[in-house]
């Protein structure tokens, strides 16, 4: 549309002539899309974008649709028509669209209500699994059919399933999955880095985009199935993720970039894209051999030209040593193309996934250079997205920052901060999640009914005041919150935590009843919640050799609900009573120490209030 509508002179006119256009980076105001997409699903059943949306001076919609062309293209309008169809409509009938306005509205707030559900218990947990299992694609990995998303948090859920029940199928599915993602072509074979989503089944032909939040996620995936599995595989696709992060999404102040664009010279997929003679050209008597591997013909596997996959190789692992020297020699090549424009908004909760991420690796694969990115991007978070009054802003570009941070910012950086303290253990990130938990109990909170509103008390108030309870390509912010605060109710025992986030996993109860596979991650808080973890308190004067070796052991094994303390002199004085476990604890003869308590159950509060 932007192309072929905003920028034609006779749209313009029309535009300019009868409405007042605002053009919005749903990225850098999802308040906003969300608000409007809510409206398009209520009025037409179904949403996307680019999201187009005719209102009145009060913010209600009375027009709602997804791409419209600039001319009119059998049942579906182009602006050329519909503009000065709404502009006489608004003349002459004015009343009839204000009230169409206000229905859609009085629509939007009342999706807001929930109603209280049964508790989320095991029985839950085995239905989601059975659903899991129903819409598997056996074949190729994944879930449903074309377009095929990503969604790690669905993987996630399954992990701690096998590993909590012991049900192979739940494994099974999720290696299929992993294996087949990487296989395909949604994975950049020369460059590494996963494409948003696949167009086909067998996740050959993405759609080019490439997102940070989702490499943050996968990457976590991939860490945790090979935590569980032992494979080596897994880890070298974490690597893989990272290397490409590091590479081309890091800005030189620390923190991390958005996304990548499908497009370059205006075509979807071009800077992807290879023809065999190019390959021959480039890699000689190598290339007949590499193309037999990599499904490379002269006909090509899409639009006549090649996607690099390992969907008709068998020994899917053996290439990625195997052609090292070859893939890094097309890489070089392909870095001289004109590359996607590169979205380098720095957004504060997508930072907070991939510091996740990277603390995650930097934990499990021993990789300290992962941690020190990690806490590069959380310091550059705190010096440039946040406000002297200590609120933290949502967008930071070209050394501005903007708009206050909603719900999901807090909610994501605070995951960032908790594994960054359980990666490196400098308490002054736990003590930082502890205070931006407090935050976000104060400006997103709902007072009256429990869980976590879109947007804050002291942001711009629009049409509704959204709650976000559902995954979509990103978990619920409002599931992350309650996992975040049942983690800190452990690592600080501080049990107010686990009954806030009772209150809100009681607030969408219902929600997750109905439709238990659209919230993984609540599933994730839940089987945290039902399944007992432990505590090991390591403790020691310093983080030395020896208590890093300690760490290192409890690092290696797969338990997500472990969560590992190094009770040290100076982290007891910076938490302070904030957490009463660190309270100082000197080691057994001044040797680090080793405590391991099991089997730490937390209360269940009832009712929404307590």
């Amino acid at each position: 549309m932007a192309h072929e509508s905003f920028e034609d002179q006779a749209v313009a006119d029309l535009l300019n002539r009868n409405f007042i256009s605002i053009k919005v980076d749903r990225e850098e105001r999802p308040d906003i899309d969300h608000i409007y997409m809510m409206a398009c699903q209520a009025l037409t059943g179904s949403g996307g974008w680019p999201l187009t949306v005719i209102m009145d001076a009060d913010k209600k919609p009375f027009y709602v649709a997804t791409y419209l062309p600039r001319s009119s293209r059998g049942s579906l309008w182009g602006l050329l028509e519909l503009l000065p169809r709404v502009a006489e409509l608004w003349n002459k009938e004015r009343e009839s669209l204000r009230q169409a306005g206000e229905e859609i509205s009085r629509h939007i707030i009342k999706q807001e209500a929930n109603q209280a559900g049964q508790p989320i218990n095991e029985e839950l947990l085995n239905r989601a699994f059975k659903q899991y299992a129903r819409a598997f694609d056996a074949e190729w990995g994944g879930f449903g059919s074309a377009p095929k998303f990503p969604i790690p948090h669905n993987l996630l859920f399954l992990l701690r399933y096998y590993h909590f029940r012991h049900e192979g199928q739940a494994l099974e599915m999720v290696e299929k999955t992993l294996q087949s993602m990487y296989r395909g072509g949604i994975y950049d074979h020369i460059g590494f880095g996963f494409a948003r989503y696949s167009t086909d089944r067998q996740w050959l032909v993405p759609h080019f985009e490439k997102m940070l939040y989702d490499n943050a996620l996968l990457a976590m995936a991939y860490l945790e199935c090979y935590q569980l599995t032992n494979k080596e595989f897994y880890a070298g696709v974490a690597r893989d993720i990272f290397s490409y992060i590091l590479r081309d999404m890091s800005s030189p102040e620390g923190g991390f970039y958005s996304a990548e664009d499908a497009d370059s010279e205006g075509e979807e997929g071009k800077y992807y894209l290879w023809d065999k003679d190019e390959i021959t050209e480039i890699l000689g008597e190598q290339a007949q051999s590499l193309a037999r591997t990599y499904d490379i013909s002269q006909k090509g596997n899409f639009q006549g030209r090649n996607i690099p996959n390992l969907t008709r190789t068998p020994n899917f692992e053996e290439p990625r040593q195997e052609f090292a020297a070859e893939r890094q020699k097309l890489f070089n090549y392909r870095e001289k193309r004109i590359k996607p424009l590169k979205d380098d908004k720095v957004l504060t909760g997508w930072n907070g996934l991939m510091i996740a991420a990277l603390a995650m690796g930097a934990r499990v694969l021993g990789d300290e250079s992962y941690l020190q990115a990690a806490c590069q991007a959380a310091d550059f978070i705190k010096k440039n997205l946040r406000r002297s009054d200590g609120r933290f802003l949502a967008r930071y570009r070209e050394g501005e920052s903007e708009y206050l941070a909603y719900a999901a910012d807090y909610a994501y950086f605070i995951w960032g901060l908790i594994e960054l303290y359980e990666a490196g253990f400098d308490s002054h990130y736990l003590a930082l999640a502890l205070e931006l938990s407090e935050d976000l109990n104060k400006y997103f909170w709902d007072q009256k009914e429990g869980g976590f509103f879109f947007y804050g008390l002291d942001a711009e108030q629009l049409l509704a005041r959204p709650k976000e309870g559902y995954d979509g390509a990103m978990p619920s912010y409002n599931a992350v919150a309650v996992l975040n605060f049942m983690r800190l109710a452990r690592l600080s025992s501080d049990l107010s935590w686990q009954v806030k986030a009772q209150q809100a996993m009681d607030y969408f109860a219902a929600e997750i009843q109905e439709y238990p596979t659209a919230h993984s991650f609540w599933l994730l808080a839940a089987i945290f919640q039902i399944y007992p973890g432990s505590e090991v308190v390591v403790a020691a004067e310093s983080k030395n050799q020896a208590a890093s070796e300690m760490l290192k052991l409890f690092n290696s094994r797969y338990d997500p609900h472990r969560l590992i303390i190094l009770n040290e002199s100076k982290t007891s004085e910076m938490l302070g009573s904030r957490a009463p476990y660190f309270q100082h604890m000197p080691g057994i003869e001044g040797k680090p120490t080793g405590l391991y308590m099991r089997e730490f159950y937390l209360p269940v509060a009832t009712g929404r209030n307590g």
